[in-house]
């Protein structure tokens, strides 16, 4: 044991979580506002994908959204859960292809008009804010592709004991 908690200190990306949950909690608070009861923000993305593609096993849909398997997985399962998205045996036994229901289907118009309002929405933030967030996350992209998240704790963390 340290002689001080290092959690005691504020994380510094609290201020970020705190900001993204308060935006999601908005958003579907629109969602309730339309009527919409159980739907989250984080379904509308696999939502719109599964209504152009058709049916996908998690795998597909995980590569095709630049997601997880296990964060697509847990998407899944709650949005089946709300009656969303159905499954049923892939091609061999390891696999499920998950499609919209009847009502996931009928939501997926509304997904994609608040998905082009959200869209225009962080390009009038990103207009008032003297640097834009989208400009902010990419330099944070290009700075960890010239030296790693992993590289940089490592950097500070000193050499391993023996």
């Amino acid at each position: 044991m340290t002689s001080s908690d290092p959690t005691a200190l504020p994380d510094p990306w609290q201020s970020l979580h705190a900001l993204l949950s308060a935006m999601d909690a908005e958003v579907e608070q629109v969602y309730v506002a339309r009527g919409i009861e159980g739907v989250r923000p984080r379904f509308a993305y696999p939502m719109i994908r599964l209504a152009h593609t058709g049916p996908l096993t998690i795998r597909q849909l995980a590569k095709s959204l630049d997601r997880s398997h296990s964060a697509i997985s847990q998407t899944i399962a709650a949005m089946r859960k709300e009656g969303l998205v159905s499954s049923e045996p892939g091609p061999d036994a390891r696999t499920r292809r998950i499609d919209l229901t009847e009502r996931g289907r009928a939501l997926v118009p509304f997904l994609e008009a608040e998905w082009r309002a959200t869209h225009t929405t962080v390009a009038e933030l990103d207009a008032e804010i003297p640097y834009p967030l989208t400009t902010v996350v990419e330099d944070l992209r290009r700075a960890l592709e010239r030296r790693s998240m992993r590289e940089r704790v490592l950097g500070h963390l000193g050499k391993p004991p023996r």
